[in-house]
């Protein structure tokens, strides 16, 4: 599939901070560098019967001819409700709803999102005990970088992460909020505060369940009113200890997987954080989505719930968000400004 994007843009940002000259990567990099083994890939995982199609479709320039979507970074993707498609991309109308087949629905979001910017901190100044990410805001940043990850609840409302705006909150149908966990703009490990949240899920009794990934390391649980009730987790590569909790999902049984994208793992737990088991071997994935058979792609690779390969999609994309149709097509938000459509066949 020809990149919506032809001119390229920086992944790194220099700053000068406390006298020293700190790079700030780009935090997906490995993730969608391109290299199968950062997805989990083997040579004899077998490549599932999905093909890649053009998506979505191309706008129409003044002059009347085909253009390009200008996607900065796509962060996330979900299927609505509706059955359209919600693209969350780092740029000008973070969030652009398709059909599914393409056609441009509406666009929005201006304002929305923070305009800080998470990053990896340079190997060298890593120390065992702290993350391995921070964020940059002012004119370091970048208009919508807070957009992280999109979802919608059982019953439809549209959840929205804003990393660097330490914020998770969910939109009504006419985008208007009606409920927020954590505090804007402001950092903490409480039960009213995140450090750098990565994603949101729920129960199959509508609690809600947050991983403050970036700047924290847990998995943070709420009721479905937004009252704390508990949470877990630990930096730290042993069982239950996560290096970066990136994505999660919840089985219909309350069972909560989350991949521990810098360990290289997905890790299991029940509905109360109690560790039940550990998929080694996976590769730094980023995205996970439920289908709606219970099984659960991790990447471009198909799993069943006790984490037995399916099967792989063509090229296996890996990619930083991932959603998939009630019908089995899968979509691949990558942070590269492209968005992958694999249509069953």
């Amino acid at each position: 599939m020809r990149r919506r994007n032809a001119r390229a843009r920086p992944d790194a940002v220099v700053l000068l901070v406390s006298s020293l000259l700190v790079t700030i990567h780009s935090i997906d990099r490995a993730a969608d560098s391109g290299q199968a083994a950062g997805r989990g890939a083997r040579a004899d995982m077998p490549t599932l019967p999905y093909r890649l199609v053009e998506w979505p479709a191309r706008p129409t320039s003044a002059a009347g001819v085909p253009g390009d979507w200008n996607f900065i970074q796509a962060a996330s993707v979900a299927v609505t409700p509706r059955g359209t498609v919600l693209v969350l991309h780092r740029g000008a109308h973070p969030a652009i709803e398709f059909a599914s087949d393409g056609a441009l629905v509406r666009s929005w979001g201006d304002g929305l999102f923070s305009e800080g910017k998470v990053g990896a901190i340079p190997q060298k100044f890593w120390t065992a005990d702290k993350s391995h990410y921070s964020a940059v805001y002012g004119p370091a940043g970048c208009a919508s970088c807070g957009a992280h990850s999109v979802r919608f609840d059982p019953q439809g409302n549209l959840w929205l992460v804003d990393a660097p705006g330490h914020v998770v909150f969910r939109l009504d149908a006419a985008n208007k909020e009606t409920m927020h966990l954590g505090t804007r703009g402001a950092a903490g490990a409480d039960a009213s505060h995140f450090n750098l949240p990565t994603d949101v899920a729920f129960g199959p009794n509508g609690d809600i369940y947050v991983t403050d990934g970036y700047g924290s390391a847990r998995v943070v649980k709420f009721s479905r009113d937004g009252t704390f009730l508990l949470q877990w987790g630990a930096r730290g590569t042993g069982a239950g200890e996560f290096g970066l909790p990136h994505n999660l999902v919840i089985d219909r049984e309350g069972k909560v997987y989350v991949t521990d994208r810098d360990n290289q793992r997905i890790e299991v737990f029940d509905a109360n954080g109690k560790f039940l088991t550990e998929w080694t071997g996976t590769g730094g994935v980023s995205g996970l989505a439920l289908t709606k058979d219970q099984r659960i792609w991790t990447g471009g690779v198909l799993r069943q719930l006790d984490g037995t390969v399916v099967g792989q999609l063509p090229g296996n994309p890996g990619g930083h968000g991932v959603a998939v149709s009630d019908g089995g097509d899968v979509y691949i938000a990558q942070l590269s400004g492209v968005v992958q459509k694999f249509v069953k066949q």
